[in-house]
């Protein structure tokens, strides 16, 4: 059978894309450098800055900087600097930027009972720096949009009834068989790696279970979790309940 060229070009470029990421122990496929992500997280960040209320709290500010501080440390990342800013927003979240910037929402230092479930968010969000994790969902989101507009083309384009079909239910079946399922991988895996950066920092791993049974009990959004980006928060605890039996913590 004769590949289209098409298909030789994605094949290509999927290949070139994998390489073997040591703290997921697989491979991952990443088209987009760091550099290009460390611009466009730079970008989002400074529009953070413009668009949102930063607290003035300097009690809170000090103690994320500090924690935060720590976990990068743990996690290997402290060959460049990086931002803390906390948020004035009641919304218990957190998030990291390529780039290196950490945002902490006022919401979620009041939520946890200590420094270690703190870590634990923390440790969270530096495990998708390591992951990689931004360059592959990025990656995936291209090859995607890619692959659908192929599709479409070869399908006859979107004014055949056919091309209309494989635009109307693409886009969809890409979310729910691939782009979102994969989203709840980086999940797990930041969970995992970020306790095993707890403990290399001096934070109890098992706090990260108590954070995420505090998360449980303030509620969720309703969505099934095929549906959702992030994993249910019961299949979070169990996956660390036992990542943490399984290492003794």
């Amino acid at each position: 059978m004769r590949l289209r060229p098409s298909l030789v070009l994605i094949a290509g470029l999927i290949l070139s894309g994998c390489a073997y990421n040591a703290e997921l122990g697989r491979d991952q496929f990443a088209m987009v450098d760091e550099a290009s992500l460390a611009r466009s997280g730079e970008q989002a960040w400074q529009q953070t800055l413009r668009t949102s209320k930063i607290s003035k709290d300097a009690r809170m500010n000090a103690r994320v900087t500090t924690v935060g501080q720590r976990i990068i440390e743990a996690a290997g990342l402290a060959n460049r600097p990086w931002d803390y800013v906390v948020f004035d927003n009641d919304t218990p979240n957190a998030f990291v930027l390529p780039g290196g910037h950490i945002g902490v929402n006022s919401g979620l230092v009041r939520l946890v009972d200590n420094d270690d479930q703190l870590a634990a968010v923390l440790g969270h969000e530096a495990a998708h720096v390591l992951g990689r994790h931004a360059a592959e969902r990025y990656s995936q989101q291209m090859s995607t949009q890619l692959v659908l507009a192929i599709a479409q083309a070869a399908a006859g384009g979107g004014g055949s009834d056919s091309g209309r079909a494989v635009a109307s239910l693409g886009g969809a079946g890409a979310q729910m068989g691939f782009l979102l399922p994969f989203s709840r991988r980086h999940e797990l895996e930041a969970d995992r790696i970020g306790v095993d950066i707890m403990q290399r920092a001096g934070y109890r791993p098992r706090e990260a279970v108590s954070l995420w049974r505090k998360m449980q009990a303030q509620g969720g959004s309703g969505r099934p979790e095929f549906a959702s980006t992030h994993p249910s928060d019961a299949t979070r605890i169990q996956a660390l309940e036992n990542y943490l039996a399984s290492q003794g913590w």
